[in-house]
C-alpha cells in the first residue's frame, strides 16, 4: 500500500511539473515627451482701502478691466474662472489707551480677487502676461504648462513601456537559453503625468513688456509589469 502511494505521488508531481508553464515576469518603463500646447495663468487684483466697501468697489472696477483685457486677447469665457476671493482686515500695532501694552488695531481692509486663465495659443502668452500687468493686475502667482491632448501622449508612453518589457524579457530568455512566448498577464503600475511648473510670484513693477517665455517639454512616464510564457 505504501509503495502504491509513493508511486501515485511521483506520477502526480511529474504531471504537475509538466502542466505548469515556465514563465518570466518583467517590468517596463516608457517615456513620451511633447512641447506643451497650453498654459494656465493665475492672475488677479489686490486692493487696499480704509473700509471694506471702498476696497471692494476698487477691486471690482479693476477686475472688470482685467477681464476685458483678457477678452480683447481672444480668451474665451470658458477659459476664465474665478479661483479665489477674499476680504480681510489689516492691522497695525499701537499703544493701548489703558497702558503701555500694545494692541492690534484695524488699519484698513484688503480685497483679493484671482482668476485662472487658460491660454491655448502659447505664441501670445508673453503678450498676455504683459497685457495683464498693463491692465492693472498686481498679483500673478505663476504659470503652469500643460498638454491638451495628454491622452495621446500617455498611450504612446504605454506602448513604449510594453516594448521595453519585451526587450528585457528577450534579454533574460537569451541568457537562459529559452525563448519568449505569449503574454500571460499585463498590469499597469502607474502613470506619471507632467508636473506643473512650480509657482513663483512675479514682481509686477519689474516685469518688462513682451515677457520672454520658455515652454520646455512635458513628459509622461508609464510603468507596466508583464508575465510571458517561456518556450
Amino acid at each position: 500500500m505504501a509503495k502504491a502511494l509513493v508511486f501515485v505521488l511521483l506520477v502526480c508531481s511529474t504531471t504537475l511539473a509538466e502542466e505548469l508553464p515556465r514563465t518570466i515576469t518583467v517590468s517596463g518603463v516608457g517615456k513620451a515627451g511633447s512641447p506643451p500646447d497650453m498654459a494656465t495663468i493665475s492672475s488677479g487684483v489686490v486692493s487696499v482701502s480704509k473700509t471694506a466697501q471702498e476696497a471692494l468697489q476698487m477691486n471690482n472696477q479693476q477686475m472688470e478691466k482685467l477681464i476685458q483685457v483678457l477678452k480683447n486677447k481672444n480668451i474665451a469665457d470658458k477659459d476664465i474662472q474665478t479661483s479665489g476671493f477674499s476680504v480681510y482686515p489689516e492691522y497695525v500695532r499701537e499703544a493701548s489707551t489703558l497702558g503701555k501694552k500694545k494692541v492690534n488695531k484695524i488699519s484698513g481692509y484688503r480685497v483679493s480677487n484671482n482668476v485662472s486663465v487658460r491660454v491655448r495659443d502659447l505664441k501670445g502668452l508673453g503678450e498676455i502676461l504683459d497685457a495683464l500687468v498693463q491692465g492693472g493686475s498686481n498679483q500673478i502667482s505663476g504659470v503652469r504648462f500643460g498638454i491638451d491632448t495628454a491622452d495621446e501622449l500617455t498611450n504612446e508612453a504605454r506602448r513604449l513601456a510594453v516594448k521595453d518589457a519585451r526587450s528585457r524579457a528577450d534579454l533574460y530568455a537569451a541568457a537562459t537559453g529559452t525563448k519568449v512566448g505569449k503574454v500571460i498577464s499585463i498590469s499597469e503600475q502607474g502613470i506619471r503625468s507632467p508636473s506643473p511648473m512650480p509657482r513663483a510670484r512675479m514682481a509686477m513693477a519689474e516685469m518688462a513688456s513682451s515677457v520672454p517665455i520658455a515652454t520646455g517639454e512635458q513628459e509622461v512616464t508609464a510603468s507596466v509589469t508583464v508575465m510571458y510564457e517561456l518556450d
